[in-house]
């Protein structure tokens, strides 16, 4: 029995976290002990001094240490654990936050006098504690916080500062996902509690464009099975579809951000401490002194936004554009030895050069941005964005575009220039004989090869790359790591865990290790897939059916992400998907144009060629394409389209939902307590009265002489001033209507005396 006890307390403490609130992990240089030692003496003492309870345990040891002596050898880092000291801090900051959301206008009214009256009656989530945390640990300390910025000036050994995994929570969340077809409100309200308004804001968007594909999905289906590929009534649809997705779900995130409490607080901006002023000046609204820095100098530093597209254009797009080259050759010109492996070049040359480009344009654009300087991490984080789009956008569809607005109009023109790479080989063949080739003809089924491999080839590999690969990356140096400490253990000896700590510590330093949680990852997976099926599922009517069943696995390998293969993220708030929302809209317009170009070139070439029933598009000359047609049908597509939106939009906004019902809710309530707080204080119970109203028994009888007499008095004495003068003619509103009352019957009376004359 005592013996079953035990492991039930040590499951309990592998699940517990101890009461941590974050994990700062502070890694120890080889050399520089003693700068080290000085700046972990200044963090515990700024923790300790914003009101942090601080433990430190050893970290794990370093790589570079592991070997016959790496038990001896000192950890290379120390894990430091926070906590709130008191729930007077938490009741503090919670009261602090809720004060600044009512003065941005993010609550409908002010928090309770009381900070523990408002903690009572809003329960505190989570999500809310740690996000309140952190920003105490990483505030300016002239805003009351301890100032600590990762990686960052004197904080520079500081390498993370991370919440622990909730793993009771995280078991239950994926068990009970696994086992569900279909997410619930409950489900994103619970991601929200425990992970903040940012990640169940992406859940949320998963969630509605998952119900949503449900129609295409369908509609796609029977299309291709009744109406085949470049059908224009599937283009109508999927076109109106996207339309009504973008519009519902701008709706719906407002919905969803009154219902979280959150909308607006993207107006609460957030400093970022890397941001460099010019000057102090004082704000002429507030008065405070703020930091300034040239808008002139910014704008000159965004405007290299235009040379960087087109960097990105030149370096991916040629890549791709010479790949794409090379593999026409090889699949469709050339015909000598080894073509079946040669095949494999473009792949090759793609994997090998697309992804170090990619990361070379991304820290491009890391840097540039950071050249462009802005004040907040929402600025911030949405110019990068930005730029990070236009770096997948041209790796993700420029292939595509390649093959039907170039290959396919454009072939017989620029397949004879292909024989660059036939010269080019020929020089490496014996004797210098020609390279082996055969009679060209476009592929018809091209396009639709290609557009089947990025909506579903590359959603698998994505999924492997992204769940599959990195667990199997990290059990494999976990059981490396394990062979060489059971190998130097007979050799050395070392300080071990207490055992009441040494699970919760080991499982600790292996969340020090895991990549941060990045929602922009997955926000651009979902926003590229869309423009998959807005530009292209014209060509291949499936395309959401293949959507519909990888978004299903999507939303559970994403959880899985977060529980198992990154750190806990910090719980931020949002009130939208950010940036991303545009480029939705973006893609929505250009499926608009792309389509209209694809059923006009591809659905029957009667038109073109004057062969009736003839199929498959254009065969390889663009003397045959008439581009009046084709730009005619675009621009016609694209007014339709704005034409619908509008349309679509307003119809939207019509509709009601809970969140806007919430809204009213809030404001009629509030707008109640006003009334009874003034009912309270008499000041809507007893209604203004002016000088002489009521006229009760002990009101002072004043006459007209009495009046004019007071006036002379006035006037003699010098006294009054016509100002006075004035509104001492009547002394009550009873006056008033006596006067009133003479002056009708004098004028009465004199009109009917005139009318007898």
């Amino acid at each position: 029995m005592a013996g079953s006890r035990s492991v039930v307390d040590r499951d309990k403490q592998a699940q517990s976290n101890f009461d941590v609130d974050y994990v700062i992990h502070y890694s120890i240089p080889p050399k520089g002990s003693a700068e080290a030692e000085a700046s972990f003496a200044q963090l515990i003492t700024a923790l300790s001094a914003v009101g942090f309870a601080t433990e430190v345990r050893p970290g794990r040891l370093h790589r570079r240490h592991q070997g016959p002596s790496a038990s001896s050898s000192p950890p290379s880092s120390l894990l430091v654990f926070v906590k709130l000291a008191s729930d007077r801090l938490l009741t503090s900051q919670i009261y602090r936050a809720r004060v600044q959301d009512w003065l941005y206008g993010v609550r409908p009214a002010a928090p309770a006098a009381n900070p523990a009256d408002d903690g009572s009656n809003e329960p505190v989530t989570q999500a809310e504690r740690l996000r309140l945390a952190y920003m105490l640990i990483t505030r300016p300390r002239n805003e009351g916080g301890a100032g600590v910025t990762p990686r960052r000036g004197q904080w520079r050994f500081v390498q993370s500062v991370f919440p622990l995994h909730d793993r009771a929570f995280n078991r239950e969340w994926i068990g009970e996902w696994s086992r569900k077809y279909y997410l619930d409100d409950g489900d994103i309200d619970r991601i929200r509690d425990r992970f903040g308004e940012r990640v169940a804001f992406y859940f949320a968007f998963l969630k509605s464009y998952f119900a949503f594909l449900l129609f295409p999905a369908a509609f796609g289906f029977a299309a291709w099975l009744v109406l085949g590929p470049f059908s224009w009534l599937y283009a109508v649809v999927n076109c109106l579809w996207s339309v009504v997705f973008f519009e519902h779900w701008k709706m719906k995130e407002v919905d969803l951000a009154v219902q979280w409490g959150v909308r607006g607080v993207s107006r609460i901006q957030h400093p970022r401490s890397q941001f460099r002023f010019e000057r102090e000046a004082v704000d002429p609204v507030t008065g405070e002194i703020v930091k300034v820095y040239s808008p002139v100098k910014r704008l000159a530093t965004q405007l290299l936004q235009v040379p960087f597209a087109a960097a990105c254009v030149v370096a991916l797009g040629g890549l791709i554009a010479g790949c794409f080259a090379i593999e026409i050759f090889i699949t469709e010109v050339y015909n000598g030895p080894f073509k079946q492996y040669l095949t494999f070049l473009p792949t090759v040359l793609l994997t090998i050069f697309n992804p170090t480009l990619t990361t070379l344009l991304t820290r491009l654009a890391e840097k540039l941005t950071e050249l462009e300087n802005y004040e907040t991490h929402d600025a911030h984080q949405a110019s990068f964005v930005r730029k990070i789009f236009v770096i997948n956008f041209i790796t993700s569809y420029l292939g595509v575009f390649l093959t039907a607005f170039v290959y396919v109009p454009f072939g017989k023109l620029l397949v004879p220039y292909l024989d660059v790479f036939q010269l080019t080989a020929q020089r490496f063949t014996a004797d210098g004989k020609p390279v082996p080739t055969k009679s060209w003809q476009i592929d018809p089924n091209r396009l639709t090869k290609q557009v089947i491999y990025f909506t579903v080839t590359a959603q698998i590999v994505n999924f492997a790359t992204e769940v599959i690969v990195p667990y199997a990356k990290r059990k494999l140096f976990k059981r490396v790591e394990k062979v060489q400490s059971d190998l130097s253990e007979k050799t050395a000896v070392h300080t071990k865990d207490s055992p009441e700590e040494a699970e919760f510590l080991e499982r600790v330093r292996d969340e020090a290790e895991l990549d941060e949680y990045d929602v922009t990852i997955d926000y651009r997976e979902m926003v590229i897939q869309f423009g998959y099926l807005s530009l292209f599922s014209v060509v291949w009517p499936l395309t959401a059916c293949s959507f519909l069943v990888n978004n299903w696995v999507e939303a559970r390998s994403d959880a899985m992400k977060i529980a198992a293969n990154c750190q806990r993220p910090i719980p931020w708030r949002a009130d939208s998907i950010g940036p991303w929302l545009g480029a939705l809209g973006f893609l929505s317009w250009l499926g608009s144009l792309t389509s209209a170009a694809l059923v006009f070139l591809f659905h029957s070439n009667s038109s073109i060629s004057g062969s009736s029933g003839k199929t498959g598009g254009p065969d390889g000359s663009p003397w045959d394409i008439r581009a009046w047609a084709l730009l005619l049908a675009i621009l016609f597509a694209e007014h339709v389209y704005l034409v619908v939106q509008l349309v679509v939009r307003g119809l939207v906004r019509q509709l009601d939902s809970p969140g806007l019902q919430k809204e009213r809710a809030e404001r009629f309530a509030m707008r109640k307590r006003l009334l009874d707080r003034m009912a309270e204080r008499g000041v809507s119970a007893e209604p203004a009265a002016g000088p002489g109203v009521g006229g009760g028994a002990e009101e002072e009888k004043i006459t007209r002489e009495a009046l004019e007499e007071e006036a002379r008095r006035l006037s003699v004495s010098g006294e009054g001033r016509p100002e006075q003068l004035f509104w001492l003619r009547q002394r009550s509103a009873d006056e008033t209507i006596q006067v009133g009352r003479a002056l009708i019957a004098e004028t009465t009376s004199s009109n009917q005396t005139g009318s007898r004359k």
